[in-house]
């Protein structure tokens, strides 16, 4: 399993490689079925077939940024409950000349990055998940948040962490085409589980599983950071911002991964939502009012030998904002 949605993905990437999106419509169209349920970061949300993602999602950008082409630096397949799945991350680049989302155009080169998987039936995508850290466009063109007086100026961790491009794999690996061993797969599989069983447990039983010089790229408004020290100093106070903190890989969770499978040394996950925690602190910004919030969350992980190297993280900060009463997208109150 995995060969022909690992074809069909790559056809797609390779069209949406071009400048200009000429083939961008009829390459969205052969490659999600007409009924394929897509799921895309708020303010889009829920539709249903290759032309309303086109209109809504990969149209309006196309109109908004011109020579817009997409680069994947990471893009394998793989298996979860006996479904076939494949994924890809990357960047959306080009000339921001319109409005997008109310983001106002800067005129210059800009980057948006993007993840997304999907489940593949008959060579097709019938069951999709797209990421886009939109805080990190809204950073880069000085227009965070777009409306009221409200910059995010803090992580949930302990330092703010870096904002701005992140790049792919050290090693240049990341985009896996070929076949990869299995128990290689399998190995990765039962690593990445067993790590994220062990957050927010108050031993940190999660470090060991890491490499001291660790790289994890996290969402624009939470930072990036190296070594494991630094990570904890994130992970850690994230954590304890919540009297609940419940990821999507826990037994029992009412939240879960919608998939999470592994291609050689690399290993992916994500769930809509994931993580659910009870807010007992400021986060964001925001004051706690004691919800539990749902977390939209997606993960890429990179390991050498038996540690993890390299880890490229997605949360839908908008959805999360939302849920607390402020909406990025209709003048800070959310409806």
């Amino acid at each position: 399993m995995g060969a022909t949605g690992k074809a069909s993905l790559r056809q797609y990437v390779e069209a949406l490689g071009a400048p200009d999106g000429a083939n961008w419509a009829s390459a969205t169209n052969a490659f999600f079925a007409p009924h394929a349920s897509i799921n895309v970061v708020h303010p889009f949300n829920e539709m249903v077939g290759a032309e309303a993602y086109f209109a809504n999602v990969l149209g309006s950008l196309r109109d908004a940024f011109s020579d817009l082409r997409r680069s994947d630096y990471i893009a394998f397949g793989g298996e979860f409950e006996g479904a076939e799945w494949v994924t890809a991350t990357g960047y959306f680049t080009g000339r921001f000349d319109r409005p997008w989302l109310g983001i106002r155009p800067t005129g210059t080169l800009m980057h948006l990055r993007f993840g997304e998987f999907h489940r593949i039936e008959g060579a097709k995508a019938v069951e999709s998940y797209v990421y886009f850290d939109i805080p990190e466009l809204m950073i880069a063109a000085g227009q965070w948040p777009i409306a009221g007086q409200w910059p995010i100026t803090d992580s949930p961790g302990r330092d703010r962490g870096f904002t701005g491009y992140l790049p792919g794999p050290t090693t240049q690996d990341g985009l896996r085409w070929e076949a990869a061993d299995a128990d290689l797969s399998q190995s990765s599989y039962a690593l990445i589980t067993e790590m994220l069983r062990s957050l927010a447990t108050p031993d940190q039983a999660w470090r060991p599983y890491w490499r001291e010089d660790m790289l994890w790229y996290g969402p624009a408004a939470f930072g990036s950071f190296v070594g494991i020290e630094d990570f904890a100093g994130f992970q850690v106070p994230f954590e304890q911002t919540f009297s609940e903190w419940i990821g999507g890989s826990v037994e029992g969770s009412e939240t879960r991964h919608f998939t999470r499978f592994a291609d050689g040394n690399y290993i992916c996950s994500g769930g809509w939502p994931s993580l659910n925690a009870v807010q007992k602190e400021t986060f964001l910004g925001q004051p706690s009012e004691g919800k539990r919030l749902y977390m939209r969350v997606c993960d890429w992980w990179r390991r050498e030998g038996d540690l993890l190297a390299e880890n490229w993280v997605f949360v839908d900060i908008p959805h999360v904002l939302l849920q607390m009463g402020y909406d990025l997208f209709d003048g800070g109150a959310a409806p």
